[in-house]
């Protein structure tokens, strides 16, 4: 078995100060997917500690964004970035969005990816941005599901459909929840045979025709205690190895006052 597990920490050293670390002893996953860590990169390896081995893409801009795959396996080869199909490099804003690592399971390779994608506000340059990221996403997405086995995790800052948002009627016009930004993700989910890639949203693959589990809660007024969240943290796979998901659960804290994040872990366990 291994067990994969998704989280925007919302700031690694926050995180870690109000009780990631109990957490993670007691989920005791073989791999991590780390968003939204906000750290320089010894701080991110001091903090998880020498038993991970780690690839950590740190944001342009200081204290902003960051991502990381941490694992118990051995690395075979690091990509850290956006690999574009064109060559060029990643905008200064795409960095510390995107990285890839290697494993090999069962004798196979096995890609893992941690992603946060932009949230965009309506109106406003980042939208443009988050777009124009969506489609390298997309690109690399194709290239990567080509190549054999995969598993993205992240904070993708999408809702999908309306059973991904309690307050669906409320953001039509929201960032977030915008006919052209589930368009990629109908696309990502999309049968090969139709133009689509042909991925699974292991979650949703689990959690059937449900209401969430949503796995993020603004800090703000009651979101948390009434349930009034988003799902935008998710696993991604390829068919072969959705189909090897023995089970996926979001793990929401007990209570407010015991989030170590306004993001709840997603956690997915693989028969590989």
């Amino acid at each position: 078995m291994l067990t994969i597990a998704s989280v925007n920490v919302n700031g690694l050293r926050a995180a870690v100060r109000r009780g990631m670390p109990a957490w993670l002893a007691e989920c005791n996953p073989d791999v991590l997917l780390l968003q939204e860590l906000r750290a320089p990169d010894e701080t991110v390896r001091e903090l998880l500690g020498p038993q991970w081995h780690v690839t950590h893409v740190e944001a342009s801009a200081k204290g902003r964004a960051g991502v990381a795959v941490a694992s118990l396996l051995p690395f075979s080869d690091v990509r850290e970035g956006l690999h574009t199909l064109d060559g060029e490099p990643e905008p200064e804003g795409d960095v510390g969005r995107w990285v890839e690592a290697d494993v090999t399971v069962g004798g196979e390779r096995l890609t893992l990816v941690s992603t946060y994608l932009y949230s965009g506000t309506v109106g406003t340059p980042s939208m443009d941005a988050k777009y124009a990221h969506l489609d390298r996403v997309s690109d690399r997405l194709d290239v990567l599901r080509a190549a054999g086995r995969l598993v993205v995790g992240g904070d993708i800052n999408i809702a999908h459909r309306e059973l991904d948002i309690r307050n669906w009627k409320g953001n039509l016009k929201s960032a977030g929840f915008l006919p052209q930004e589930r368009a990629y993700l109908d696309r990502w989910y999309g049968d090969a045979d139709a133009g689509g890639l042909g991925l699974v949203d292991v979650g949703r693959a689990h959690a059937g025709e449900v209401d969430g589990p949503y796995t993020w809660w603004s800090w703000r007024g009651k979101a948390f205690d009434n349930d009034a969240g988003w799902r935008i943290d998710v696993q991604i796979a390829a068919p072969d190895v959705a189909a090897a998901a023995v089970d996926a659960r979001v793990d929401r804290a007990a209570s407010y006052a015991e989030r170590f994040s306004d993001h709840a872990p997603f956690v997915v366990r693989y028969d590989l």
